[in-house]
């Protein structure tokens, strides 16, 4: 009832004006106070959205793992990283697989550090480097677009989740709860992606045998 308790009403027929509610003693319709009037000034929509629409796509399950099977693949592919826009080195193999110590970093300092070992912080900066949304992004509260860098995969977060979080387009996921929009963000499959042995074991386990 927000907006509808009001005692406006139509003054009728016979005055050569809509008939709107109208708030007793005013001429004019208001349609935050009539309420059940969309088409007037400052009244409610005439076909709101409904709280209770299930905003969700739903897929197949075997179309979904094939999608998750391919985005996987891609991350090995050099070819594509580059495409995406990452900055590699010319020598540089895909997959990148890393021991499990790394997911015991508790430090933002031991993990630019090791970004850096692995000859891919060149590609941390260019997510840095934000530019402005065009359109009415900035009225809504995303004024600025960020590139995505690496992604860390491991089997659990633990203290990891604290080390990179500051780093700029890292993010970092544990393999049971990977999907599609991590490995391909935008759509656009072969993102830079960071792998621990455990991690590996896990999704292996995951979709039985076929990650390898």
């Amino acid at each position: 009832m927000a907006g509808k308790r009001t005692t406006a009403e139509s003054i009728g027929v016979g005055h050569a004006m809509s008939r709107v509610p109208r708030v007793k003693g005013d001429r004019y319709p208001r349609g935050n106070l009539a309420g059940f009037a969309p088409n007037t000034v400052k009244g409610r929509l005439t076909f709101p959205p409904s709280p209770s629409k299930t905003l969700q796509k739903k897929i197949n399950r075997k179309e979904l793992k094939q999608a998750m099977l391919s985005a996987l693949a891609a991350t090995t592919s050099g070819e594509l990283a580059r495409a995406r826009g990452h900055r590699l080195p010319p020598d540089f193999e895909l997959p990148l697989v890393v021991s499990n110590d790394v997911e015991q970093v508790t430090a933002s300092s031991e993990a630019s550090k090791i970004l850096k070992n692995l000859k891919i912080w060149d590609d941390v900066e260019r997510a840095s480097k934000r530019r402005n949304r065009g359109g009415r992004g900035s009225v809504r509260g995303r004024p600025h677009k960020r590139p995505v860098s690496a992604l860390l995969v491991v089997e659990k977060k633990q203290t990891v989740q604290r080390a990179f979080r500051n780093l700029p387009g890292v993010k970092v996921v544990e393999a049971a709860s990977l999907n599609v929009c991590d490995l391909a963000p935008g759509t656009h499959p072969g993102r830079l992606t960071i792998w621990t042995q455990s991690a590996i074991k896990s999704l292996d386990a995951r979709f039985g045998g076929k990650a390898n």
